[in-house]
């Protein structure tokens, strides 16, 4: 977590934290344990009683003797006194006080004044079981106790915890009720946070994490991305909270709010304090622990576009370009989405959801960390976006695009918005239509269209590639020498040929093909009678495996033994790769036995890259021919400028021969040195 300090930054008034709760819960016990554990450096503790027992002549008996009117001024004198105090200090306050009063038997008493909403900048709410807060009224010794029953204790937290929250939004004050795990150590961390945080300070540390991101000063484009609904079809943060509803047994009604869109439509808006606000529902509703559980298994259900998918990693691999993901949702989730793609750490994520981030995302943090990749990197910046809340990141952006999704799913208030921006000149945008079904946004003179697929886009957005070629021959692996000796025996020919062939295609693509692609986790049964976990290719459905007709099929075929899920086409021309069968495709793996000159396997990728041009393609071949990826060779070079193109070989020959006749290694696989 980047490191927080308390900033000289003027803030608009002093923080001042209420910790509240039914008569009996424990806020003066729970305060001096706070004193001793936090110290009086950078806070300042207050009884609310006995400051209002402070200003008035007879104490507090004088005080519960006044009636309603004069009580309200006292309680307004006093938590304006602790505000000064607070002010004049440069101390946190920390208030111990009460929302309402209810005696059982009789009307509740809200006691909370205008002041108190005017100047409290956060509340706690001590939200401890009704059952304890009977057994401690009884066992105090220090100060008489009425009798309370479990049901009106109850009815009196749930009440106030409603009233409060609602209180609280309208006022701009930070809540957060404290259940078990948060006490008591999750309390100190919370004030603490309370004591520097601030919209100054939370910019510092969002500028900071960026910096810690940026590891490449060779990058010269940083391409932003904002993450739900832009990545993905789904909203992530209303699958959160549909997952938080189902493991508590409670009913998810689809139509209702979750506690994030209460807090984002309701007079917060979408400002600092409502992100804030959202970073401590979250830790109110769950630990450490099961917050990191929650991610996971919301990850698990997101799917991101294939389109943009291609795109990191076309992006992940070029060393000119470099791609940060910037959400104001739950960065957890995010990470662990990339981590199944074999992304994390490549493509870079900022975001918040926990305290311990340290920060928030908001739409003018997104438009901040897009002028310093500007200013203080001098990179040229995309942004792809689709929502208000990206809007000012999209118009300072040297390029943006708009991602549309489905009518049903996407923002309902973008059009407006968008409409607004371009008419003022602040914007210059194209828009992409993810799924391509998806209607467009305003006209196409307004918006223009592009598809992540065009060759155009692409070559505009990255910089080129460098050949990347994993030669087995180099790792000087007995495994490799004991592979390649059957295909080079000259008395192999026919099935023994074949299955020499076939061996060699199944190393190659468990051993390199795996690494490059990256592999997911997956239940299988064990023979114990368990459920163990397994490892398959990423992807693997979504692989398709093409085979150059006719000698890379026993290859081929090995590759297929890898990867049974992919799937398998024979391939004479690259005509024969037809534009429907790459639809929702993420890797091709072209197989060839020997690669020559090289003309042939640039016909196939030329052809491939008209149709997809981000689409990742890895060559599979028993032998390449040095010339084909020798620098300043023409072949070379054309290879090399294919975004997200590797190479994978057994082993690299020097040897410029070709085989003809009963040398060739297709009449060698299956038998037909005669007919040559």
């Amino acid at each position: 977590m980047p490191t927080q300090s308390r900033s000289s930054h003027p803030k608009t008034k002093p923080v001042v934290v209420g910790i509240y709760g039914v008569s009996g819960v424990g806020k003066s016990f729970f305060m001096n344990q706070l004193k001793m554990s936090l110290g009086e450096v950078d806070f300042i503790y207050f009884e609310g009683s006995d400051v209002i027992a402070d200003i008035v002549d007879g104490g507090l008996p004088a005080f519960k003797k006044s009636n309603d009117e004069v009580q309200e001024q006292f309680r307004a004198s006093a938590i304006e006194i602790i505000s000064n105090k607070c002010r004049d200090s440069g101390k946190t306050g920390i208030v111990t006080g009460h929302y309402l009063l209810w005696d059982e038997g009789k009307e509740c008493v809200n006691v909370c004044t205008p002041n108190d909403l005017a100047i409290y900048s956060h509340m706690l709410y001590l939200d401890m079981p009704p059952a304890v807060i009977v057994g401690r009224r009884r066992e105090d010794i220090i100060k008489r106790r009425a009798e309370f029953s479990v049901g009106h204790l109850r009815k009196w937290q749930e009440t106030e915890k409603k009233a409060l929250r609602e209180a609280c939004q309208c006022h701009g004050i930070l809540y957060c009720s404290l259940s078990s795990h948060l006490l008591p150590l999750g309390v100190e961390k919370l004030l603490r946070d309370f004591s520097c945080q601030n919209v100054y300070n939370n910019l510092l540390v969002a500028l900071g994490t960026l910096d810690g991101a940026i590891v490449n000063r060779e990058q010269l484009k940083m391409v932003v991305f904002d993450a739900d609904r832009t990545l993905n079809a789904e909203d992530t943060g209303a699958m959160f909270w549909k997952r938080i509803s189902l493991s508590s047994g409670q009913v998810s009604d689809d139509s209702s709010k979750t506690p994030a869109q209460a807090v984002f439509e309701g007079p917060m808006g979408y400002t600092y304090n409502a992100f804030r606000q959202v970073t401590l529902l979250h830790e109110e509703v769950l630990s450490d622990d099961d917050f990191d559980s929650v991610c996971k298994d919301v990850a698990s259900s997101v799917t991101i576009h294939p389109e943009i998918l291609s795109l990191l990693q076309c992006i992940a691999e070029d060393i000119h370009v470099g791609a940060v993901i910037v959400t104001c949702g739950l960065a957890k989730i995010w990470e662990n989405v990339l981590e199944r793609e074999g992304l994390l750490g490549k493509i870079k994520i900022i975001g918040g959801g926990r305290i311990d981030d340290g920060f928030v995302v908001t739409a003018d943090v997104k438009e901040a960390l897009v002028a310093h990749l500007q200013n203080e990197y001098c990179m040229e910046v995309w942004a792809f976006g689709d929502s208000p809340l990206d809007l000012k990141m999209l118009c300072k952006a040297d390029r943006a695009v708009v991602v549309v999704g489905e009518e049903a799913t996407r923002s309902k208030t973008m059009t407006t918005a968008l409409m607004k921006a371009l008419e003022a000149g602040d914007l210059k945008a194209n828009q992409c239509l993810l799924p391509s079904s998806a209607s467009p946004r305003l006209t196409r003179g307004m918006l223009p269209k592009i598809k992540l697929s065009d060759p155009l886009f692409i070559g505009r957005l990255l910089s080129g590639s460098t050949l990347r070629v994993k030669n087995a021959d180099a790792l000087n692996s007995s495994t490799t020498k004991i592979l390649m000796t059957p295909m080079r025996d000259s008395r192999h020919n026919g099935p023994m040929l074949r299955e020499a062939h076939r061996r060699v295609g199944e190393y190659l693509a468990i051993q390199f093909m795996s690494e490059i692609i990256g592999i997911e986790e997956y239940m299988i049964p064990h023979s114990q009678g368990k459920l163990t976990p397994g490892y398959r290719l990423l992807h693997e459905k979504q692989t398709l495996i093409v085979t150059l007709m006719r000698a890379g099929e026993a290859m081929a075929l090995g590759v297929n033994d890898a990867f049974p899920l992919a799937i398998f086409l024979h391939a004479k021309e690259p005509e024969d790769i037809k534009p429907r069968i790459l639809e929702n495709i993420i890797t091709i793996a072209l197989v060839d036995s020997v690669i020559n000159s090289g003309t042939t396997i640039l016909r196939f990728i030329e052809y491939i890259r008209k149709i997809h041009a981000t689409v990742r393609i890895v060559v599979v071949t028993g032998v390449l021919q040095a010339q084909c990826v020798a620098h300043g060779e023409e072949v070379a070079r054309a290879l090399a400028s294919h975004i997200g193109l590797h190479i994978v070989t057994l082993r690299i020959s020097k040897n410029k021969y070709k085989g003809t006749g009963g040398t060739d290694t297709g009449n060698r696989l299956f038998n037909t040195v005669h007919l040559a």
